[in-house]
């Protein structure tokens, strides 16, 4: 296991985490979608404005996975409004988790899933919950093997095509 350290990401550090966000997001999911759709999508997911408002949300929060000074991944928390679904004040919204395909094997994923639950721990919270792509059977066995367990699911748009969420949930009390 690779030890990470793990540090918030500061608000004028917008260019760099939006990079790292559109990297690794394409990575993992570019070859799977419809070019045009998937085009659309990151036309508007990846773009300064969006990051520098959700890195200036009051509820949300970015951190980066640091190797040797420098980004392998990153997740980002939401809190009480900034949650996509639900806004529980008793939950934790993981609601991004993403490291580098050269670092992944490494258990960084692990590392940031335990920050975020004991950050939701630390902060009183009665469960963590996420939102995973259903053809995602990769993540979705990670999370069940953190103790997630899927509860419900949603619609998400890629472009034009409305794929299915599968929302997962870790009770911790």
């Amino acid at each position: 296991m690779t030890v990470i350290d793990i540090l918030p990401v500061e608000a004028h550090d917008y260019l760099r985490l939006m990079e790292l966000s559109r990297r690794t997001f394409y990575d993992a999911f570019e070859h799977q979608n419809n070019p045009d759709d998937f085009a659309a999508f990151a036309a508007k997911a990846f773009t300064v404005e969006t990051f520098q408002e959700q890195l200036n949300h009051p509820d949300s929060r970015f951190y980066y996975a640091m190797i040797d000074g420098a980004p392998a991944g990153y997740i980002k928390l939401n809190y009480r409004d900034a949650q996509t679904e639900f806004r529980d004040e008793d939950a934790l919204e993981i609601e991004r988790i993403y490291v580098l395909q050269q670092h992944q094997g490494k258990q960084i994923g692990k590392q940031l899933i335990d920050f975020a639950i004991q950050t939701a721990l630390d902060a009183g919270f009665s469960y963590v919950w996420l939102g995973v792509w259903e053809h995602n059977a990769g993540a979705i066995s990670f999370y069940r093997s953190q103790g997630f367990e899927v509860f419900s699911s949603h619609a998400f748009m890629v472009g034009n095509d409305k794929q299915t969420d599968l929302l997962m949930r870790k009770e911790l009390v």
